[in-house]
């Protein structure tokens, strides 16, 4: 597939009992998965908060989680949100009305981590007013030592900071910091750990989000996820089914399997299990539902993947599969471990299998440290090429602790942008070439809320990711619909309703 350097070797923290592969509990070769003592103690904690605010306050005090970044995030806030309920706290968006703040924040680029620094201080005059309020941090940014040292030193304020590898101690966490005269911060420096059985309070009651791995070994020279994130590490089969099996018989419709690299699912177990073999099992559960996944990396992307993707009916023909650049040097100073012809192979091959079915999307950083015009040029061709129905674009965001940000970057952000302006224009144009393939034809669809091109409009997916904007009854939303394309436009196809 290409070229890469291994960062890191995994230590193996526990191991659990190996049975047959089909039927029995799989055995975790590298990673620790959180007791059921831990569990009970953080319940116990949760039961002792539920007394504090009783007596505290006369009404039930709301809570604001803010999210930040991708999916994962989002799946892990919905834990958060799930801990909270239990221990009486209702919910708010509005943060000046909460008793408790909590930013889940995301470290993948700088604007991001900007955002936080600005809402963050933004509060500090309701702390200064509202003593009692509680303000916390936690999520990617907060694993990285020097963001943790700048909330220390500059953001007094803030009275509770954890990691991404203890969410599930928040009830012992926000016990302390409610009942403590100091500060908290729980940031282990660990490979990470699996909590399985925690609450969650799930932002939709038709979609949803299931990880199946956390963390990643991948270590792209650009990217800072391995460092907080920790090491790749699976659920079981079993476990993963049980919750899928949960949210089929709740009436979820679409279900997203999570992980920062899904395609690596299943290597730190014993015996080992593809992604591939996952989603075979969960398309076998009975009921009306559409699995979706993300995100894949090239170099572990397997024909056995895609051709389960073409065989299965309701796994969603949709591929988010980054390239991040067309030129092989650029890809190999990323670690991307994959070059441009081993990419584009993959794709041909994935299109044979599904033809127009397919969706195809990914993610592109622009101006790398040391990249040229003429290897941004590389990039173009290949998005040329691709024919994506859209693009996740970037100019390169430099993340401290990252081998690239030691790198000479003579490229002006000015110029950068130049080369960004040009990717979007033709890709504009792939997109609407791709969306004017789908006139006239009429897909089943999941109906996930209301549309933006008309006030009565309602939004739907294709099983190719693919949104339609129809007329009609907002009744219609959470469930699978026909609807025929009536006018492609570029990012989004109009429609109506059939029987």
């Amino acid at each position: 597939m290409g070229f890469c350097y291994n960062n890191a070797e995994w230590v193996s923290l526990s191991r659990g009992k190996k049975t047959n592969k089909k039927a029995g509990d799989f055995m975790r070769e590298k990673t620790k998965l959180v007791d059921e003592k831990e569990l009970e103690k953080q319940k116990d904690f949760s039961d002792k908060i539920t007394s504090i605010l009783e007596s505290r306050y006369t009404e039930k005090p709301l809570a604001c989680v803010v999210t930040y970044g991708c999916q994962q995030n989002v799946s892990d806030s919905e834990k958060i949100k799930g801990m909270l309920s239990a221990m009486g706290y209702g919910f708010t968006e509005k943060r000046t009305e909460a008793k408790l703040v909590i930013f889940n924040t995301c470290a993948v680029r700088e604007h991001a981590e900007d955002r936080v620094f600005g809402n963050v201080g933004a509060l500090k005059k309701y702390k200064l007013a509202n003593p009692d309020v509680i303000i916390a941090l936690c999520g990617c940014m907060m694993q990285q030592k020097h963001i943790a040292e700048k909330i220390k030193e500059s953001f007094q304020f803030v009275d509770l900071v954890f990691g991404t590898h203890v969410v599930h101690k928040l009830p012992e966490l926000l016990f302390k910091a409610l009942t403590q005269r100091k500060r908290v911060f729980e940031l282990p420096d660990i490979d990470g750990v699996i909590a399985e059985g925690l609450p969650v309070k799930r932002d939709n009651d038709k979609k949803a989000w299931l990880p199946i791995m956390y963390g990643c070994n991948n270590f792209c020279s650009y990217c800072v996820v391995p460092y907080v994130r920790g090491r790749e590490r699976s659920r079981t089969p079993e476990n993963v089914i049980s919750e899928f099996k949960e949210l089929v018989s709740e009436g979820y419709k679409e279900i997203t399997l999570l992980g920062q690299n899904v395609n690596s699912y299943g290597k730190d177990l014993q015996p080992k299990v593809s992604f591939a073999e996952l989603l075979r099992m969960l398309n076998d559960v009975e009921g009306d539902f559409r699995i979706r996944f993300m995100t894949s990396h090239p170099k572990d992307c397997t024909r056995e993947l895609l051709e389960t993707m073409a065989s299965c009916d309701k796994v969603a023909k949709h591929l988010h599969l980054p390239f991040q650049s067309g030129n092989n040097r650029v890809l190999k100073a990323m670690n991307r471990c994959y070059t441009r012809e081993s990419y584009l192979e993959l794709i041909n091959y994935a299109k044979e299998l599904m033809g127009d079915e397919l969706s195809i999307t990914s993610d592109i950083i622009v101006g790398f440290p040391g990249e040229t015009y003429e290897e941004f040029k590389d990039t173009y061709s290949l998005v040329d090429e691709l024919g994506a129905t859209s693009l996740f674009t970037f100019i390169y965001s430099p993340r401290v602790g990252t081998p690239a940000s030691k790198l000479d970057d003579p490229i002006s952000y000015d110029e950068k942008s130049k080369w960004l302006r040009e990717l979007l224009v033709l890709q504009e144009k792939k997109s609407a070439q791709q969306m004017a393939l789908h006139g006239g034809k009429t897909f089943k669809c999941f109906v996930y809320g209301h549309g933006k091109t008309c006030d009565n409009y309602l939004a739907a997916r294709t099983d190719g990711n693919l949104i339609i904007e129809f007329e009609g009854d907002e009744g219609l939303i959470g469930s699978f619909r026909n609807i025929k394309v009536t006018e492609p436009l570029t990012y989004v196809l109009l429609g109506e309703l059939t029987e």
